[in-house]
Parts: C-alpha cells; sequence; structure tokens
C-alpha cells in the first residue's frame, strides 16, 4: 500500500492527544518527521511516535524533500505563514482549524494552493464523523421537513495560560470554539446568512470568553449558537448542545463535538414519534488523515472544500465585527 509521509509543524496537545494518534491507525500515513522549537520536547515526540526524523525548526522540516504532506497545529495567528510557505515548498497541508483568522487570509492560502498545485483543507475532524454524515442524511432526507432553526452551545473550562487568551495569538472563544458551531449550522442550512447579530464578554486580554449571535438566511431558516470559555480553570467540564428544529419535527443532540466511540442522538416526528439514533463512531482524527490522504494518493475531493471553508471564514468575519473583536 502506498504511504503518505507527514511532517508535523509543532508539538501542540492537540497534535500528540489526537492527531498524532489518530495518524498511527491509518494504513496509508507514515510519520515520517516532526518538528518544533523547544529540542527536548520535539525528540520526546520522537521517542513516543516513532518519527523518522526530528527538526529544531519549521524551515527544516519545509526543506525535507521526502515530505509529502504537512499538518499543522500552531497557534492560530502562525496560520497563514506557515500554510503558504509549506504549499510553496511542494507540501500537501491540513491546517488546523479555524484556518483562517480572516476570509481574505483563506484566499489567500487556497490561491496559494492552486498556483503550486497542492491541496490544503481545513481541519475539523468532527465533520468526517458517521454521527455526523448520518444527522446530515437525517436532516436532507426531509424527516423533519424544512428547516426552521438551529440552536447550537459549545462551551469549555477556562484557561490559565493558553495562547486562546492572547489577541495577538488569534485567541478567544469565537475562534476556537464558534467556529465549529458556524460550519455546523452551515453544513445544515443551505442558504446566505442576511442578517446577524452578536454580542461578546471580553477579557483583560482583549479575547472573548463568551460570545453570543444571532443569524437569519435568505431561505427564512434562523441559528443561534453560545460559545465560551467560562466553566472555571480547574475543571475539564464541557458543555455541548445542538437542536435542529423543523416544520415536521426536530432533532436533539448531546453529543460532544468530535466524540468517538457509541454516540446517539434522537428524532422527534410531528406525529409524536420518536426515532432513536445509535451510531459507532471511530477515533476522528484517523477518519480525517485517512480522507486527506486519499485525496494525495487517488484524487478524492477533500471532505472540507475551499469554499466551503471561505463561506465559514465569511460568516465569522462578520460576527467578529458585529462583536468588536478587531477594535
Amino acid at each position: 500500500m502506498q504511504k503518505v509521509k507527514w511532517g508535523i509543524l509543532g508539538t501542540a496537545n492537540i497534535a500528540k492527544g489526537c492527531t498524532i494518534p489518530g495518524m498511527k491507525q491509518v494504513d496509508c500515513c507514515e510519520l515520517y518527521a516532526i518538528a518544533g522549537r523547544d529540542p527536548g520536547k520535539t525528540r520526546e515526540f520522537q521517542k513516543e511516535f516513532g518519527f523518522e526524523k526530528a527538526y529544531g525548526s519549521y524551515e527544516e522540516l519545509l526543506d525535507d524533500a521526502e515530505v509529502q504532506a504537512v499538518y499543522i497545529p500552531l497557534p492560530n495567528n502562525l496560520h497563514l505563514q506557515y500554510v503558504k510557505a509549506a504549499l510553496e515548498k511542494g507540501k500537501h497541508v491540513l491546517c488546523e482549524k479555524p484556518l483562517a483568522l480572516s476570509a481574505a487570509e483563506a484566499r489567500d492560502m487556497f490561491g496559494t494552493a492552486e498556483k503550486n498545485n497542492r491541496l490544503l483543507m481545513e481541519a475539523y475532524a468532527y465533520l468526517h464523523s458517521p454521527y455526523i454524515r448520518r444527522l446530515k442524511n437525517d436532516v436532507k432526507s426531509g424527516v423533519i421537513g424544512d428547516v426552521h432553526y438551529i440552536e447550537s452551545a459549545f462551551i469549555t473550562q477556562g484557561y490559565k495560560e493558553d495562547f486562546r487568551l492572547h489577541k495577538e495569538l488569534g485567541g478567544g472563544a469565537m475562534y476556537d470554539l464558534g467556529c465549529y458551531c458556524t460550519t455546523m449550522i452551515l453544513s445544515l442550512i443551505d442558504s446566505e446568512p442576511d442578517f446577524i447579530k452578536a454580542d461578546a464578554e471580553f477579557s483583560d486580554l482583549g479575547v472573548d470568553l463568551m460570545t453570543g449571535a444571532i443569524i437569519r438566511f435568505k431561505n427564512g431558516a434562523r441559528a443561534a449558537f453560545n460559545v465560551g470559555m467560562i466553566l472555571g480553570e480547574e475543571s475539564n467540564f464541557r458543555f455541548d448542545r445542538l437542536y435542529i428544529h423543523g416544520s415536521k419535527g426536530s432533532i436533539r443532540s448531546d453529543v460532544e463535538y468530535n466524540r468517538e466511540g457509541d454516540v446517539g442522538y434522537k428524532i422527534y416526528t410531528s406525529d409524536d414519534g420518536i426515532i432513536e439514533r445509535r451510531i459507532h463512531v471511530p477515533q476522528n482524527y484517523a477518519l480525517e488523515i485517512e480522507q486527506f490522504s486519499r485525496c494525495i494518493l487517488l484524487g478524492e475531493e477533500p471532505h472540507i472544500s475551499p469554499e466551503f471553508s471561505i463561506k465559514n471564514a465569511e460568516l465569522m468575519d462578520k460576527i467578529l465585527e458585529r462583536i468588536g473583536y478587531f477594535l
């Protein structure tokens, strides 16, 4: 079986706890190189996961001609620089969400990918889940009729020290968590927004700790969401919610984003019927890596398309503008 030689730019927690373990489950993935700015931590990653190469700078990894694809889990403010650098070095790129800090940045990145004939995909592991596919299929089947309203929430713990607390690093609840809600909503409502209202609570460092938004779409559907980093610095608790209300029924799901294992949701129909779905979900990050590797090896289309990422970035721009993030 052909394998894609992967390089990892950075030693972030999401790489260690989620994406690299997922990579180890994928037959067509080779953990070839790891790069980091802390030599000790980089060597630890190499030893723990079995990387052939370990580099002390991102540039050294990008100069390695053996690297075919790069995964970028760096702080948000570094995505533009290193996504473009990797593409210009001839690498395919999977970049953690949010791909960009603006729609303009996203267009720039995808333009660079096209110019260099390389693939770029935004990393939303949860959108690869069979749970999400089943949910979307149920909505499209018309079992709850036309979608009238979607409500979503994603609330996590606070942070003592993290890049998410710093505006210059692209921090804040909207960039970190809101992008999950907006991508979920855009996956389920096939229309353009025509009204947005949003507000936020800001920290002393200028990032939004909690953001809420309401959106009306041109087809008449509406959506609302709340995201926040407010549940206490000492806890690992989080709160996830998704309600989808239609003309013939509704769907309720309390499944965490990126949840694996046996998960489910309930469909409530207008005749008082209840349909319960149970879906087995493998590791979503493995599904994501496998799909992108197939894109490289077999020419499959990326599951998260450039058009979808740009559309989401445009919605994010409008919400961030309305809460005053850019002031």
